[in-house]
């Protein structure tokens, strides 16, 4: 596994990652976003859906993998990128290793599930029969932001909701 430094083309695909990500927060979810790009082209989008679709796997990174394969007609991307805005947890690296891609970019790292680096490494285990790439920190003061405004949101409605004794 090797790390570049921020190009501009990850710049411009991880800006349509934030809009889902945007999509997602004014939705009431956590706001992670995700794309997956092939070539110069964007294949695949998405953006958490767990709450709306009272689903666990419906991560933004799961919906835009399932989104790529359904638009090139095959589950193997292994010519693809996958841009997101949160580093993926271990479901979402282990949904990248079996879909074969070639890189991962994202934004800021996730201490409670990150799995591309913080809390395990999915995309070079040596026990797995594919390996990724991983470029960090693209878009991540945007993400973070994103992130930490629907935490505190969150907490403040959380206190205004709590009945007073």
């Amino acid at each position: 596994m090797s790390v570049e430094p921020a190009k501009n083309y990850h710049i411009t695909y991880m800006a349509e990652a934030l809009v889902e990500a945007g999509r997602a927060a004014a939705e009431g979810e956590v706001p992670v976003g995700a794309v997956v790009v092939r070539g110069a082209e964007i294949v695949g989008r998405g953006h958490n859906q767990r709450e709306t679709w009272q689903d666990p796997t419906a991560h933004a990174e799961i919906i835009a993998l399932r989104e790529a394969a359904r638009a090139l007609g095959t589950w193997r991307l292994d010519d693809c990128t996958l841009y997101v805005t949160l580093e993926p947890c271990a479901m979402c690296a282990g949904a990248v290793v079996l879909g074969r891609l070639r890189e991962v970019v994202y934004a800021t790292t996730d201490p409670k599930g990150g799995f591309v680096g913080t809390l395990g490494d999915l995309s070079c285990h040596s026990g797995l029969n594919h390996r990724f790439q991983v470029v960090r920190g693209v878009g991540e003061a945007e993400a973070t932001v994103l992130l930490r405004q629907f935490f505190r949101d969150l907490r403040g409605r959380s206190a205004r909701e709590r009945p007073r004794s």
